[in-house]
């Protein structure tokens, strides 16, 4: 076969490629021939440079060549048609060979209808703050809000959960605002279900939003109290489901919080509000932008008294049975992307739908990264909402909700 020059954009199917090599030491150049049979133009011998050659017998060289076909037990053989053979059946690479194999053989996809978008609300003013720890989130006004629905509604986005922001003078350590009827999060459920009565609204249940100790329980002496908080969490759970909400969803880690919402919910006639139980929570670094967010840092000490140590994986299934058994719909792990193997876990010991929450630090980090240019935003999102999948999560929450969802109605399934 004659040499062929290479042209860019242009994929020519010889039999035979000749590949040249400008060989470093000196101008000499030797061909390679992918069936092993010399070119005719390749030197014989190279002197001060190393002979690169994948010719049958060896040039003649100060350098023998190693030839993979030849010697005792070879690595390699030739085919039939005399083309190199490493002889084994199973190539997993057949079914990667285009996009069209790819696509139908791919085990996990991500769509829009998998996404629960957070969203921050607040009433200090008719202002949209942006928060500058999470580019692209705000704390949202009522009104902001519901613009935001309606855009993230447009890309297939059906699911939301509220964290408001509420005012100091409003917070006590009983944190009783989180059960006034009349409260930012009813409101705010109510608007979202008559505008939109097609979406899923989620609540989250804990006392941090509106305790003047910044913990998710009642502080007594230091200590979080958890039989005292639960009665509060119950009467929060109801209100919510009065107001609409479709699924609760408890993050406060409090020992049998989902069997006393369960039945609470139940005695008042809600069976038909699910509990979206937030089984491994861990006493985490990464909520950072988010407590920043909702002005909703531990006022003393920290959470380690009941949220998961970060170093305890089966601790995780522990919960997860207790939750089950407790009458949860579904369960979460949270963080995100350095708990993959929670959810994994929890995959294994549960057939109940796994969420995982992507929280702001993960958000933070990626988005920083694609601000200074280091990383492939889309690319990089997409890959890591797969990855929650995967992982085996039904659904995830997670700040890029909108622009995802956006993404994806442009390319389809990723």
């Amino acid at each position: 076969d004659p040499p062929y020059h290479h042209h860019h954009h242009h994929h020519c199917t010889m039999r035979s490629v000749a590949v040249v090599l400008a060989l470093v030491a000196s101008g000499a150049s030797a061909f390679i021939n992918s069936n092993g049979l010399r070119a005719a133009s390749a030197p014989r011998t190279v002197r001060k440079a190393a002979s690169i050659s994948m010719d049958d017998d060896s040039v003649a060289s100060s350098v023998k060549i190693y030839d993979p076909t030849a010697g005792s037990e070879p690595p390699m053989t030739r085919n039939n048609n005399e083309q190199l053979w490493l002889p084994q059946r199973a190539r997993p690479r057949r079914n990667r060979k285009s996009a069209a194999m790819r696509a139908m053989v791919r085990e996990n996809f991500v769509l829009p209808c998998h996404f629960i978008y957070p969203l921050f609300i607040h009433e200090d003013s008719n202002e949209v703050i942006p928060i500058p720890s999470m580019p692209g989130q705000s704390r949202h006004t009522l009104d902001s809000m519901m613009k935001e629905v309606a855009e993230a509604w447009e890309y297939g986005v059906r699911s939301f959960v509220l964290f408001p922001k509420v005012p100091d003078e409003l917070k006590t350590n009983y944190a009783d605002e989180c059960y006034n009827p009349n409260g930012i999060v009813p409101r705010a459920v109510s608007m979202i279900k008559d505008k939109f009565p097609e979406s899923i609204v989620c609540t989250d249940v804990a006392l941090d939003p509106y305790s003047d100790q910044g913990h998710d329980g009642i502080v007594k002496d230091g200590k979080i109290l958890n039989d005292e908080t639960i009665g509060q969490l119950c009467k929060q759970a109801v209100a919510q489901a009065r107001a609409g909400s479709d699924v609760i969803a408890p993050s406060d880690m409090m020992d049998g919080r989902v069997m006393a919402i369960r039945d609470a919910l139940d005695s008042e006639g809600f069976t038909d509000a699910s509990i979206l139980a937030y089984t491994a929570k861990y006493a985490s670094a990464y909520y950072g932008p988010f407590r920043d967010a909702l002005d909703s840092h531990p006022g003393f000490g920290d959470k380690k008294t009941y949220q998961q140590d970060p170093g305890n994986g089966r601790e995780a299934i522990i919960e997860c049975g207790l939750d089950e058994a407790e009458g949860a719909d579904m369960l979460m792990v949270k963080p995100g992307l350095p708990y993959l193997d929670v959810i994994h876990r929890l995959r294994q010991n549960t057939d109940l739908p796994i969420a995982a929450y992507h929280v702001s630090g993960e958000y933070a980090m990626l988005k920083a990264a694609a601000e200074k240019g280091w990383l492939n935003e889309k690319d990089v999102a997409l890959e890591t909402l797969l990855c929650f999948r995967r992982a085996g999560c039904d659904t995830i929450l997670t700040y890029y909700a909108k622009q995802a969802a956006q993404w994806l109605s442009e390319d389809g399934a990723w």
